[in-house]
């Protein structure tokens, strides 16, 4: 590790990877060799967890190519130093922010969008011209492989490495001294990154989760409602850190929203879904036992099966469970969904604040007031009115989140700007010397207070 790390900052001090024609370079090649491999990496994510290739597309390849074709088109002017009003107190003089790479960069995947999550950081990285050191993660063991052979195709290890391994290569990792670390996980884990990070002062961005609620009031089409929640939270199989984790809707409607909920689950799925190909499997066994503890106790009005030898959950509704159940403690990350009710906006709050800050929330209502007031009430990432997830899908958008769920936010040029330093510039000009800064002072004392009165 360190003689890949001690290869990378040579690159960078020899300062190759400022240029940006050597940047577009590695790009188009990356988007040339991932559109070769587009069938390959359908078929990782089927080994891996039954993924199926529509979903695979929407969430994975075709968001990777979305990015890449963002940074191809516009890398040469988001590099450009950015001119800013200059000050009086600078004056004569010309003022710049100068986008300046930080380095080494250490991305850190997850297993639930191995593919998307892995690559999205990395394109990023190299738009804003640092070198990077992938970790793949150890849980989509096909997924991880291609990740490797695409990364080892495309660069050599002096620009991007891929390391592959378990607990003991990322705790290897997190020793050394990066640039800048990115990491996609847990709040557990991310805090163990935070951590490691803090030792040698580097920045970091932390994309990580929370239970994030969905809000429907009586206002709202439930039909639609039904159709639009069910993808969002049943999408990937519940493995995605903005699924809605549980439903917060109004006491008089929540009956009739539940039958809607199961005759779109049935629409969608089938009446067993183990037998959809539309439906993945989750994870690991690890992962299934995790998800089975929370339904003990737990009232089930659907779903609940369970079949640990075949990593299956089914869609699985909750009715009315107590925020001190189970289900309610932790982020679902699975075929789960809670259904609680209120009555008033105390209600909402009650529940809402009994957790973090979440890494996103959804609404679903027709009451402009109604939407206004909850999305300025409660802190979380980011979110959607009328739909479930469908922000992610959007690289004119910062995607990260707030408090708990994470740090710091990426996509498109909000990317490029996570991996730059803001350097900031003044070009002096050195036809006039205003003297009233020199010394003596006091003479000079009345009009500088006046100055700055005058154009503060």
């Amino acid at each position: 590790m360190p003689n890949i790390i001690s290869a990378q900052r040579a690159l960078f001090k020899s300062q190759k990877t400022k240029s940006v024609s050597f940047r577009l370079s590695l790009l188009k090649t990356l988007k040339t060799e991932i559109q070769l491999r587009e069938q390959d990496i359908y078929e990782a994510l089927k080994n891996d967890f039954n993924k199926p290739e529509f979903e695979s597309f929407i969430s994975e390849f075709g968001l990777v190519m979305s990015e890449l074709n963002s940074a191809i088109k516009n890398v040469k002017k988001w590099s450009k130093p950015e001119r800013v009003t200059s000050s009086l107190l600078t004056f004569p003089s010309k003022d710049y922010i100068y986008k300046e790479p930080y380095g080494n960069i250490l991305v850190i995947a997850p297993w639930n969008y191995p593919f998307l999550l892995a690559i999205n950081p990395l394109i990023m990285a190299i738009s804003a011209g640092n070198t990077v050191v992938l970790k793949p993660s150890e849980l989509t063991i096909n997924t991880s492989k291609l990740l490797t052979e695409i990364i080892e195709k495309v660069f050599t290890s002096e620009v991007v490495a891929s390391v592959e391994g378990g607990v003991e290569t990322s705790t290897e990792l997190l020793a050394q001294k990066w640039d800048y670390i990115f990491f996609t996980g847990s709040v557990p884990v991310g805090k163990i990154v935070a951590k490691a990070a803090a030792k040698h002062l580097t920045p970091v961005t932390l994309e990580l989760g929370g239970k994030s609620p969905c809000i429907i009031d009586d206002s709202a089409n439930l039909k639609l409602v039904a159709k639009r929640l069910s993808w969002g939270k049943f999408f990937n199989g519940g493995q995605t850190c903005i699924a809605p984790d549980y439903v917060i809707i109004k006491a008089n409607i929540k009956d009739k929203f539940i039958e809607l909920l199961k005759a779109e689950i049935v629409t969608r799925y089938g009446n067993n879904p183990k037998e959809s190909k539309s439906f993945p499997r989750i994870i690991n066994k690890k992962n299934v036992l995790r998800l089975k503890k929370m339904l003990h106790d737990s009232t089930i009005v659907f779903g609940g099966e369970v079949d640990e030898n075949e990593c299956y959950i089914a869609p699985t509704l909750i009715d009315n469970p107590s925020l001190n159940s189970e289900v309610m403690q932790d982020e679902i990350f699975g075929p789960i969904l809670p259904i609680l009710s209120y009555e008033n906006e105390t209600d909402i709050e009650s529940i809402i604040w009994n957790f973090e800050k979440p890494l996103s929330l959804y609404v679903f209502s027709n009451k402009k007031a109604f939407i206004k007031h909850i999305i300025s009430k409660y802190s979380f990432g980011g979110g959607v009115v009328n739909d479930s997830l469908i922000h992610f899908g959007n690289d004119k958008l910062p995607f990260g989140g707030v408090g708990a769920s994470g740090m710091g936010s990426y996509h498109g040029k909000f990317g490029f700007d996570t991996f730059s330093h803001n350097k900031s510039i003044i070009k002096r000009g050195n036809w006039l010397d205003p003297s009233m800064r020199y010394a003596p002072y006091k003479e000079n004392f009345g009009l500088i207070k006046k100055l700055f009165s005058y154009f503060s």
